[in-house]
């Protein structure tokens, strides 16, 4: 995924498909290096990993 597209997709109120590498994710924030973000596993358990992940990775489905 490129910079713009992340951008977009943290901007807008809709519900936007994203994977890191086959699991559903949500994008919590764009990294000051812009090059990585922060994202967790869409998931209903109440205790949410966070993981940097290069945007390269991200794939909008």
């Amino acid at each position: 995924m490129d910079i713009n597209r992340l951008k977009q997709i943290l901007s807008s109120s809709g519900d936007i498909d994203v994977h890191y590498k086959g699991a559903s994710v949500w994008i919590d924030k764009l990294n000051e290096d812009g090059m990585t973000a922060t994202v967790h596993v869409r998931d209903p358990r109440p205790l949410e990993e966070r993981s940097d992940v290069d945007i390269s990775d991200l794939e909008e489905n």
